[in-house]
């Protein structure tokens, strides 16, 4: 098992930065791949950012060049760094801790966090 709480939404105007954090307890957080969604209402959740165990990373085009996700591994959490925020940015994010131990797949989430950029 894997909690996670995330922190660090709020509300910024378009242009402006925000990072959020998310503190995982519970299970060996490094064997876990990380990564922060998204879901604005009506729309399908959606990755924004993802860190596997090796630290490499992924990010959808629209917000590459713009969001950073890093993990530290000693203090359990994992980050994402988001800059020249857009209003269409705004959503709730989700934290997510994914393993694939043979045949299970460990997926768990947070309760997610708003985030909402004004024009």
């Amino acid at each position: 098992q894997v909690q996670l709480v995330e922190s660090g939404g709020g509300l910024v105007q378009a242009g402006g930065s925000l990072r959020l954090s998310c503190a995982a307890s519970g299970s060996i957080f490094s064997m876990y791949t990380m990564g922060w969604y998204r879901q604005a209402p009506g729309k399908q959740r959606e990755l924004v950012a993802a860190i596997t165990r090796g630290t490499s990373t992924d990010y959808p085009d629209s917000v590459k060049g713009r969001f950073t996700i890093s993990r530290d591994n000693a203090k359990n959490t994992v980050d994402l760094q988001m800059n020249s925020l857009k209003p269409e940015d705004t959503a709730v994010y989700y934290c997510n801790a994914v393993r694939v131990l043979g045949p299970v797949r460990y997926n768990y989430w947070g309760q997610g966090t708003q985030v909402t950029v004004s024009s």
